[in-house]
């Protein structure tokens, strides 16, 4: 009897953890992959090879040789590098376009990651390996869905690779100058497909030309497909709708485990939270907070409107007079990160502001914190509260996309739920979740929502084998 041949994946994305991570984009596709490997997918990782990228990470690796990619009249060499681990990670070398600081915000964005797609579709023959999907996520990676249907679908090794786009969030589009197509050296016929408001867009290019697409939540996905979530994009949301599909991201359970994890001060686990409380005052130490017991609110997250930190800062005065120590860790926009520091300034050993980024102390603040804020504008999926879960740190959230895919509010009745929900984007609606969570925490039944959250499963198990089934579905059906 015939062994039934693997299915082969190409994972593209512009961030991957532990190489190049800037927020969930990076975590979620150091993660996803391992899983889809474990359940028999020949799944394979491509992202530019950054300048910022830690060497240490390119112990071992193997220098396959380049290529020259055009992009109308440049032509520039893209060198393949592979690290060849479990989930082998090809990576695109050029110094020109990613020899920088960072990963994104350039002035020539749209020339930089027009490269990487051309190079991505090009190294495919250069290592004989073409995939039965192509498995992109977000603007970065928006054209090589119609580079695939447009251009390299007309060569046989080509022609039945199909594509899945994944939106991690519809916010960021990757809108350039209509100049960008003859970069491309893509029809003119296609503008309409990839237009937005005279310009081109990426993303849009994706949305369009994939053979399905895939969002992060099943409530994001029914979310963009209205003119409050669209941003712009509504209409081609509902006029695919028949193929998009949410599934919802999941975290690490194994790298993310307080009963095993060494990043944190003491172990604990669902029968062992009491011991939540050794961690709590080894950072107060180390943030030189006041050693005391009082609620401890964390918030990790991108300092941005979008995280809801608008809404925080009208009612931060409010809660710190509720007694409890505010920490806060993240970088983002100006104005919210010199609130936060002025909040420390004022509040010396009830609040500390950490605008940096820091996976060790994240982790130290997820196993320490009491609660654990996110009370999002909006949100594709959001894994902060996932990993606050894990770590029995009580997340307060507003209703929507992931949030409310993951957080149920807590009824003291029955002893269900694992954390404190709002509906309405409003500073009263904060506190009023706020107060709730408070007067829970002064009860007996504290100990229930935190079993309730460490209970809980966002592992990425389940979520693969819902990708592994619509992956089939792709090559099958569309």
């Amino acid at each position: 009897m015939e062994k039934t041949k693997p299915l082969k994946v190409l994972v593209v994305s512009s961030e991957c953890a532990p190489f190049a991570k800037s927020g969930g984009l990076g975590d979620v596709i150091g993660s996803l992959p391992k899983v889809l490997r474990d359940n028999g997918v020949d799944v394979r990782v491509v992202l530019p090879k950054y300048r910022s990228i830690n060497t240490e990470h390119f112990i071992g690796i193997n220098y396959l040789g380049s290529f020259e990619t055009h992009l109308s009249w440049r032509r520039q060499p893209a060198g393949i590098l592979l690290k060849d681990d479990y989930v082998k990670t090809y990576f695109i070398e050029n110094d020109y376009y990613f020899g920088r600081e960072g990963f994104y915000g350039y002035g020539d964005d749209n020339e930089r990651f027009a490269f990487f797609c051309r190079a991505v579709l090009e190294m495919l023959q250069f290592i004989d390996f073409y995939p039965d999907i192509i498995h992109c996520s977000d603007w970065q990676t928006g054209p090589i869905c119609i580079l695939l249907k447009e251009i390299y679908s007309k060569f046989t090794a080509y022609k039945n690779i199909k594509t899945l786009y994944t939106i991690h969030n519809l916010q960021y589009q990757g809108t350039f100058p209509r100049e960008t197509m003859e970069m491309l050296e893509i029809p003119d016929y296609c503008f309409g497909a990839m237009e937005f408001y005279g310009q081109v867009s990426f993303m849009k290019s994706g949305l369009v030309y994939a053979d399905a697409i895939s969002t992060v939540s099943e409530t994001y996905a029914e979310e963009i497909k209205t003119f409050q979530y669209g941003y712009g994009l509504d209409g081609v949301m509902r006029s695919r709708q028949d193929r998009l599909f949410g599934i919802l991201n999941g975290i690490d359970y194994d790298k993310n485990n307080p009963e095993t994890d060494n990043r944190i001060a003491v172990n604990y686990n669902l029968n062992s939270a009491d011991k939540k409380k050794l961690n709590k005052t080894e950072l107060q130490k180390q943030l030189g907070l006041e050693v005391k017991d009082v609620p401890l609110v964390s918030i990790i997250s991108r300092l941005a409107d979008q995280k809801g930190l608008d809404i925080v800062s009208w009612v931060a005065e409010e809660m710190l007079n509720r007694n409890v120590q505010i920490v806060v860790l993240g970088t983002g926009e100006k104005r919210l990160e010199d609130f936060f520091k002025g909040l420390e300034w004022n509040h010396r050993g009830s609040v500390s502001a950490n605008i940096k980024f820091d996976d060790i102390l994240a982790q130290r603040i997820y196993a320490s914190s009491d609660m654990f804020l996110m009370p999002s504008l909006f949100e594709p999926c959001g894994l902060g509260q996932m990993f606050s879960l894990r770590y029995g740190t009580i997340p307060i959230v507003r209703k929507t996309g992931g949030l409310s895919d993951t957080v149920t509010h807590f009824n003291r009745e029955t002893k269900t739920g694992n954390g404190f929900v709002f509906e309405h984007h409003t500073a009263d609606g904060l506190m009023w979740a706020f107060d709730q969570a408070l007067s829970v925490y002064y009860s007996d039944d504290w100990k229930y929502i935190v079993r309730n959250a460490m209970a809980c499963d966002y592992s990425w198990q389940s979520s693969a084998l819902k990708y592994i089934e619509l992956y089939n579905k792709i090559i099958k059906e569309y």
